[in-house]
């Protein structure tokens, strides 16, 4: 089995071959970061417009690479959300344009749950299995039960961890995005010079909160001298981090329990999205994994950020359980992997 993924949801627009025995035959991904720099954020108009431009000669390239044609595909999957819903709109359409000229199903696909089977991807981790997804935009900690079964335990009841990370970078004159930029300063800072909260932490259940984090982080910030020196910025960004981990980890070790409770062998912990390449976050839940007798399972680095790779091998997945779509399937610019979960106190919850 052969699939071409199309990946369109945010700010990267990325095409990818990959095949029923794990082989990534081709895997190419075009960032937007200059365009979207001098603003520190992402423009959805922007964005779109960037995907509509390059997503044909990327998916070119991407068959070129792989060392196949349109005629070698067995299905074209694509992300349909969630997401911005020009991205999206530019990523369906066209998957959609190949499958119907090219006589394939079309699989659209949910970009959280590429990010949850892209453990098996790389791995052999069976169902079910705890995952803790960390992004821009989301935050949440599930059951992966099987594909399209997914039981919420906990979300972030404001912002994502993502977004922290770049709010906090933009604080200290950092370039975007902001999550890779503290990661380097941190590891020169002292993780102990600020006390920063740690919202939620020992809470009974499972929900993250980083908004008065950031709220903390901009007070210290405040009360420093102006300018930052090195050393005051290195030390703030190493106890943003330190503080982020620990809320990781707490509300991890939480979803632990429940996971036990619910399938006493259950054996594996997947960290999947963009936040899961930071390196002290990955250390940090690698200990919590051994020390639960749980061994954890990380997509290289180039996998937890958005990717094709991972929109391709879900449709594997889903073929092989005969799971296509109709061309009439409109992109979703919310669409939750467990639509049935109770809202969080505090709502303000992204799907």
């Amino acid at each position: 089995m052969i699939v071409l993924g199309i990946e369109t949801s945010c700010d990267e627009t990325a095409a990818a071959v990959v095949t029923g025995e794990r082989a990534i035959l081709a895997n190419l991904v075009r960032s937007q970061t200059a365009e979207h720099a001098p603003f520190g954020g992402i423009v959805p108009e922007i964005a779109a417009r960037a995907h509509l431009e390059c997503l044909d000669s990327l998916i070119a390239e991407a068959l070129r690479r792989a060392g196949v044609t349109f005629d070698d595909l067995d299905g074209i999957a694509a992300t349909a959300g969630p997401g911005l819903i020009g991205g999206l709109i530019v990523g369906v359409m066209t998957g959609k344009a190949i499958a119907v000229a090219c006589g394939l199903p079309f699989i659209a696909v949910n970009h959280l749950e590429g990010h949850a089977l892209s453990a098996r991807l790389v791995s052999d981790a069976e169902f079910p299995y705890l995952l803790l997804l960390v992004s821009g935009g989301h935050c949440q900690l599930l059951v992966a039960e099987g594909v399209g079964k997914y039981r919420r335990l906990g979300t972030t009841i404001d912002d994502a961890v993502g977004e922290a990370f770049d709010k906090a970078a933009k604080m200290l004159g950092l370039p975007y995005p902001g999550g890779p930029e503290i990661e380097r300063l941190a590891a020169s800072g002292d993780p102990s010079r600020f006390a920063l909260p740690r919202p939620l932490l020992g809470s009974k259940d499972c929900h993250f909160s980083f908004s008065g984090l950031k709220t903390a982080m901009r007070r210290a910030i405040a009360d420093l001298p102006q300018p930052l020196t090195k050393r005051d910025s290195a030390d703030l960004a190493a106890s943003f981090q330190a503080a982020v981990a620990d809320v990781l980890v707490d509300r991890t070790g939480r979803a632990i329990e429940i996971f036990r409770d619910l399938y006493p062998a259950g054996d594996t912990l997947v960290v999947a999205g963009g936040v899961a390449a930071n390196r002290a976050l990955r250390s940090r839940l690698e200990a919590l994994g051994v020390e639960r007798g749980l061994r954890l399972v990380a997509p290289p680095q180039n996998l937890c950020t958005d990717n094709a790779a991972m929109i391709a091998w879900a449709g594997v997945e889903r073929l092989r359980l005969n799971l296509s779509d109709g061309l009439d399937f409109a992109p979703r610019p919310r669409w939750p992997l467990d639509p049935a979960a109770p809202a969080a106190a505090g709502a303000g919850i992204k799907a």
